[in-house]
């Protein structure tokens, strides 16, 4: 491969005219970042960076993350140089309605985008994930010894990168395990939007890297394509640790009059100032111009692109017929394989004998289903023995064991969250990640991406409600439960006991997008075995107790399902017909036609009541405007659990009060039969619900 440094740099400002051009006709972006990283984004793209244009999803590529993902341009412009099908009329509609080349990269939308990026630092961390999937996959299948996955992370970051926390956590975690295949380039041009960085940031990064055990490589001009190969060269001779390129680069390189200026960053250069730069670089004079030259140069790297990893096929297929079995279980992590009748299967192990928490049966679970579903791996953050999390004799992933298949991601909640995304978007991991539920609240920026990316992995959620107890509001979760069922795409299940939790791990591992799984600390009896037969979590909500004739509906979650049995059984009582109703997933529920939703809850039906230890918001949804919901609506408080049972009303009795004061009129003197007005007397009280 020859690498002309002259044509290299006509390539490099043909990324710089394009960045500026789209920006300027979608009078909307971020300049700066493309114009300044422009000759190492293209000097890694054309010389070191092993990708195959013509196969996106090529197990065998390197990764590459545009993690300051404004400057999106630069990426689109490679895209296009490089024959990924990204036409010059989508460059055009760069921002517009339904094209191909949205404000910031998304993963999906896209042909060689691996990764939707956007949150400043959420990209680096999720690097780290995609890392430790990789050295996972390669030292499970054998690929490890063979060569064949030497695949490298290569980040772009920027200021804003480095001063977001995540970075932080993900670039600990990443130092600590060794991942040497992270090679992170630092876009070190010391502007953020509001001026120069010296506002707020002042710290030695450099120093604070080679703390956490990184590589520190200092380049002192990256707009010089010469320096940035040597950088890069040296950045590929690894000394066992993560690497971290610093690179001086000038925002806006080359527009005249913004080059170096806050101005460049992220507002259009103007169309002067386009015109300037054009001359500046001697580009062509028409607008979205390749010329023949840089065209010529970019098409003959692709042929050997393709040709490099035609050769890698070759030997990946040779490999795999040598080997049938081997082959097959490498097949199983690139498919992420499930049984068909995983449920079936977690059933059986299944501890439905005695009450036992939803934590401690998922726990149960979860050994056969990582004894099914290989490519099923993950942690938790510092709380594996509380979350049940741990995979028994699956060993700890580090830096001497890549085959280790419990995750110590330490206390970095945020961190963990978007490693789970990059293992996710490796290709060959359906990861899972836990913490008490309380701490979703950390992770809430990962969850909205993989709901965004439509990623398959599954967070285990324990601690789910004010059941946590004595150790207070700050542990007991309240509106979490309704923060996560607004995040489109995202499937939330709170499962009642162990029947329930095994369909919902099975139903998590088939998922399409990312599950959370809301489980207890407190035990709850599991159902008999009439009750056990009418579980179907997969349809999101079903009756496990009925009534011939019924006038009331309970709909309850997770370790509220026994509490609305036990409400049901007083309410018979005294003669009301009811129905109780589990509801794990209302994601699920509403994904049902609208005949399985009018059975399950009818109509017809004047009464309602949602039981569920969290918020009351959003239940109104299924019971109606009249109907009562039964929460908790305030924050928690420190006692043992089943003394704020007692208190906040969740006893039977408690519930019964609750109905009886919102749907029975409690008027004795206007009452005359003293049944309530939901009967036929004709007493003259202003109850609403007087028949």
């Amino acid at each position: 491969m020859m690498f002309d440094l002259e044509k290299a740099l006509q390539s490099a400002n043909t990324i710089r005219m394009l960045s500026a051009e789209a920006i300027q006709k979608a009078k909307s972006g971020h300049p700066g970042m493309p114009l300044g990283c422009a000759d190492f984004a293209f000097t890694l793209w054309y010389k070191y960076m092993r990708h195959n244009p013509k196969n996106p999803n090529w197990l065998g590529r390197d990764r590459f993350i545009l993690s300051a993902g404004h400057g999106s341009m630069l990426e689109y412009s490679l895209l296009h140089l490089f024959g990924y099908g990204l036409s010059m009329e989508e460059i055009r509609n760069f921002r517009q309605w339904n094209s191909r080349t949205p404000g910031h990269p998304e993963y999906g939308h896209t042909a060689g985008v691996d990764i939707t990026t956007g949150p400043l630092g959420s990209g680096f961390a999720s690097g780290v994930g995609m890392a430790i999937a990789k050295r996972y996959f390669a030292a499970k299948t054998g690929l490890e010894e063979s060569g064949l996955m030497n695949n490298r992370i290569f980040i772009i970051a920027g200021d804003g990168c480095m001063m977001e926390g995540c970075t932080s956590e993900a670039a600990s975690l990443a130092g600590h395990l060794a991942l040497d295949e992270l090679v992170v380039f630092y876009d070190d041009n010391s502007i953020t939007i509001e001026g120069g960085t010296n506002l707020a940031f002042s710290e030695d990064v450099a120093a604070r890297f080679a703390a956490y055990n990184w590589r520190v490589i200092r380049l002192d001009n990256a707009n010089s394509i010469a320096k940035c190969d040597a950088a890069l060269a040296e950045a590929l001779r690894s000394d066992g640790r993560p690497t971290l390129v610093i690179g001086k680069t000038s925002i806006g390189y080359g527009a005249p009059n913004k080059q170096g200026k806050s101005s460049a960053h992220g507002e259009p250069l103007g169309e002067e100032e386009v015109e300037a730069l054009r001359r500046n670089l001697g580009m062509p004079a028409e607008p979205f111009t390749v010329s023949d030259e840089v065209r010529a140069f970019c098409d003959a790297r692709v042929a050997e692109l393709e040709k490099e990893a035609a050769e890698w096929e070759a030997k990946y297929q040779k490999f795999l017929e040598a080997d049938p079995e081997r082959a097959a279980l490498i097949m199983s992590y690139v498919n992420r394989t499930v049984p068909e009748n995983i449920a079936e299967e977690l059933l059986k192990v299944a501890p439905v004998d005695k009450p036992v928490a939803s934590r401690a049966s998922s726990g149960a679970v979860l050994q056969r289903a990582a004894a099914l579903v290989p490519s099923l791996f993950g942690g938790a953050a510092d709380l594996a023995p509380s979350t049940k999390t741990n995979i028994k004799d699956g060993g700890d992933f580090s830096a001497d064991n890549r085959a280790g298949r419990n995750i110590h991601f330490g206390i970095r909640e945020l961190a963990m969250g978007l490693a789970g995304n990059g293992m996710a978007l490796f290709g060959t991991a359906i990861p899972y990640t836990s913490t008490f539920f309380v701490f979703s609240d950390y992770m809430k920026p990962a969850i909205r991406l993989a709901a965004l990316q439509n990623l398959h992995e599954i967070y285990v959620f324990t601690h789910d409600s004010f059941y946590v107890g004595e150790d207070g509001p700050t542990h007991e979760p309240i509106e979490q439960i309704a923060m996560l069922r607004t995040i489109p795409n995202l499937t939330v299940i709170r499962p009642a006991e162990a029947h329930e939790v095994a369909q919902a791990w099975a139903v998590a591992l088939q998922a399409k997008g990312p599950v959370a799984l809301l489980l207890t600390r407190q035990d709850l009896a599991p159902y008999d075995a009439e009750t056990a037969a009418k579980v179907d979590v997969a349809r999101g909500a079903f009756v496990v107790s009925d009534d011939e004739e019924f006038d009331i509906v309970l709909v309850a979650t997770g370790s509220e399902v026994n509490l609305a049995l036990g409400s049901a059984k007083l309410l018979r009582e005294k003669g009301v017909g009811v129905r109780v109703v589990s509801m794990p997933s209302q994601e699920l529920f509403l994904q049902q036609d609208e005949a399985y939703q009018e059975e399950i809850l009818p109509s017809w039906c004047p009464c309602y009541v949602s039981i569920e230890a969290g918020t009351t918001y959003g239940w109104q949804r299924f019971i109606g405007r009249d109907g009562l919901a039964i929460g908790l609506d305030h924050f928690g408080t420190s006692a043992p659990y089943k003394k704020l049972a007692e208190e906040f009303g969740f006893t039977p009795e408690g519930v019964l009060a609750r109905i009886q004061d919102h749907f029975v009129c409690s008027d004795e003197e206007d009452d005359e039969c003293g049944c309530g007005c939901d009967c036929d007397c004709e007493c003259d009280c202003d109850c609403d619900d007087k028949e």
